[in-house]
């Protein structure tokens, strides 16, 4: 299908290209979305009387997201979500969920304009584009961890698996009343001094099996 481009498309061409492409990407997608008109007679004559307006509103437009862009830099946002141990997700992260958190950190932008290839199924940090404008671009990073402490330590580029494990954990973090985390302490001295106690009569049974042996021996002789 032959159609006329009303705005720059990547790999297509600028405002005013007359391209044929694929009938149903012309369908589902460029007319749909306002981005073409088919190149019918009627439409290219209605275009070249509107071109003026439509290449004023697409420059103001770049101008707008060109402001958003500068604003937007460096721009991290945190997904907490549940994950196993070997930092799988049980679930995933879409565009859909990044433009949520984007709106949240004051940004907004629509879902369509996080570009995605496939939906983040795993801890980690990520590069996201999003699409501001035909001809405006840019990179924010999603931070996808189990909390928000596990969001900083990843920010800073440690690993979070060997935190966890070299953390060390007190009986008193177990428990949420502190009554019952004395009370398992206590517990855990009183089984430290039994086993202490019966150590040195264990270490006594051979010397008295010692001692009677020589007495029967004595006996004998």
């Amino acid at each position: 299908m032959d159609i006329i481009l009303l705005e720059r498309v990547a790999k297509l061409g600028q405002i005013g290209d007359v391209v044929t492409v694929k009938n149903g990407y012309a369908r589902n997608f460029l007319l749909p979305q306002k981005k073409a008109l088919r190149a019918t007679k009627g439409n290219m004559a209605v275009f070249e009387t509107q071109r003026k307006d439509i290449e004023a509103n697409n420059l103001q437009a770049k101008s707008e997201a060109e402001a958003v862009a500068a604003k937007m830099t460096n721009v991290t946002v945190t997904l907490i979500r549940q994950a196993g141990e070997s930092g799988q997700l049980f679930g995933s992260v879409s565009s859909r969920d990044i433009s949520l958190a984007l709106e949240e950190a004051g940004y907004k932008v629509n879902k369509n304009q996080v570009i995605l290839n496939r939906s983040l199924k795993t801890l980690g940090l990520y590069d996201v584009a999003v699409h501001l404008h035909p001809e405006v671009d840019i990179t924010i990073v999603a931070n996808v961890a189990r909390s928000s402490e596990e969001a900083e330590i990843q920010a800073a580029g440690g690993d979070v698996d060997a935190e966890v494990t070299d953390e060390e954990f007190a009986v008193e973090d177990y428990f949420e009343k502190e009554e019952d985390a004395e009370e398992a302490v206590a517990a855990d001295s009183e089984e430290e001094a039994v086993e202490e106690t019966a150590a040195p009569e264990a270490e006594e049974a051979p010397a008295e099996e010692a001692a009677e042996e020589e007495a029967e021996e004595e006996k004998s002789e």
